[in-house]
């Protein structure tokens, strides 16, 4: 009986460890997430810069000039691209967030938790 209650111990302990390291690798996953957050601000702003670099060049607000057709046009193109790859490491990072969360909480349901008396 003894060596059942030692199993039974040593397993909810690596249990234990492996709910610690899901929510290491949660916490690491939410960090990359803001990451992207970030990034995705940055393309939405970049794109808006070449639209409106774009407008301010059909209007003769600025000269019409081939560097400012090249910025605006690379700027609206770079914005696209950043915000389209970013928009795939979010989904991405965003599902494994959800699996790494699900598996986390079959481990949880998994321990023999005891609730405390008063």
């Amino acid at each position: 009986m003894l060596d059942a209650v030692d199993q039974r111990l040593a397993d909810q302990s690596k249990v234990r460890d492996e709910i610690a390291r899901l929510e290491a690798r949660i916490e690491a996953l939410a960090e990359s997430l803001e990451r992207c957050r970030t990034i995705s601000l940055m393309a939405r702003l970049i794109l808006a810069a070449g639209t409106v670099w774009i407008v301010l060049m059909l209007t003769r607000a600025i000269p019409f000039a081939p560097f400012n057709i090249v910025g605006a046009i690379s700027a609206g193109l770079g914005g696209i691209v950043l915000f389209g790859s970013n928009a795939s490491t979010w989904k991405q990072t965003e599902a494994a967030i959800a699996e790494a969360e699900a598996l986390r909480g079959e481990l949880i349901d998994r321990i023999a938790l005891k609730t405390a008396e008063e």
